[in-house]
C-alpha cells in the first residue's frame, strides 16, 4: 500500500537500526520522508533499501562530527527542500562500571556523542529551516537519566543532560519550535542487548506491563510528539517505560 506524502520530512539521528529505525519506519509510514544518520555507510544502505529509496535517504558519518551535522542538514535540504523534524537518536554507552572508576576520557566520549551532538544538529535544523518555518525537536533521553543507573552512570548523567538540554531549547525555540524528550526503559535492540541477553524474561517480569519495549514503542511516542496533536506540549519528557517506574514506590 502507498502511504500518501505529508509533505513534512525528518532528520533521524542514529537511524539505521534501533530506536532510530523504529522512529524512521513509524514517520514513514505516517507520510513523512525522512534522512538518517549512522557511522556505518553499508548499514545505511540497507536501512534505506528496506525504509525505500523514494521516502528515505542516509547521511553517514559520526554524531559529534561537526562537519558531518552540517552535511546532514544539507543533504537533507537539497534532497527534501526542508527539515521539518529534528530526532536526536544518536547514542553510546561504551563503559560498565561504578563511576567512581570511570575513565574520564569516556567521559567526555559519552557526552559528545549524548550531549553535545543533539545541540549541534539542533543548532544546524534551526538555522537551515526551523527558526523561520517552525518544526519539532525529539531528544531520546533514557529512564537512566531521571534515577540512578547502577553500572551505567555516565549514561545516565548524559542522558538527564539531555533532559536539561530539551528545556533549555523549548524555551528558547518558542514559539516556532516544539522540544520534547522521550525517556524510554530497556528496549529490545543491540544496544541494549547486554541488559538482556539470555534473561529475557526474568527482565521483563520486573515490568508491570510484562514485556520488555521494542522501537515501535518509541515510534509510536515520537510520531506523536512531532504531530499536530501535540501542538501544545512543548519542554515535555515523556517517559515510555512499561510502568517500571511503578515499582520504585515503598514495598
Amino acid at each position: 500500500m502507498t502511504v500518501e506524502l505529508s509533505g513534512k520530512v525528518a532528520l533521524i539521528t542514529g537511524g539505521s537500526r534501533g530506536i532510530g529505525y523504529g522512529v524512521a519506519e513509524a514517520l514513514i509510514a505516517r507520510g513523512d520522508r525522512v534522512c538518517i544518520t549512522g557511522r556505518n555507510e553499508d548499514a545505511l544502505k540497507e536501512a534505506v533499501d528496506r525504509l525505500g529509496s523514494d521516502r528515505a535517504i542516509g547521511v553517514a558519518g559520526k554524531a559529534h562530527d561537526e562537519a558531518h551535522q552540517v552535511i546532514a542538514v544539507e543533504r537533507t535540504m537539497e534532497a527534501f527542500g526542508r527539515v521539518d523534524y529534528l530526532v536526536n537518536n544518536a547514542g553510546t554507552n561504551p563503559v560498565f562500571g561504578p563511576i567512581a572508576e570511570l575513565d574520564l576520557n569516556v567521559a567526555r566520549k559519552v557526552f559528545e556523542t549524548n550531549v553535545i551532538s543533539a545541540l549541534g544538529f539542533a543548532q544546524q535544523t534551526w538555522k537551515a529551516w526551523q527558526r523561520e518555518n517552525g518544526g519539532a525537536i525529539v531528544n531520546i533521553s533514557s529512564v537512566a537519566g531521571l534515577a540512578p543507573s547502577p553500572f551505567i552512570g555516565a549514561y545516565g548523567v548524559s542522558k538527564a543532560a539531555m533532559i536539561n538540554l530539551t528545556v533549555q531549547l523549548a524555551h528558547e525555540f518558542a514559539p516556532k519550535v516544539r522540544v520534547n524528550a522521550i525517556a524510554p526503559a530497556v528496549i529490545k535492540t543491540k544496544f541494549a542487548q547486554a541488559l538482556y541477553e539470555g534473561r529475557e524474561a526474568e527482565a521483563a517480569a520486573a515490568y508491570p506491563l510484562g514485556r520488555l519495549g521494542v522501537p515501535s514503542d518509541i515510534g509510536g511516542a515520537a510520531a506523536f510528539l512531532t504531530s499536530e496533536q501535540s501542538d501544545w506540549v512543548t519542554g515535555q519528557t515523556l517517559v515510555v517505560d512499561g510502568g517500571i517506574f511503578l515499582n520504585a514506590g515503598v514495598h
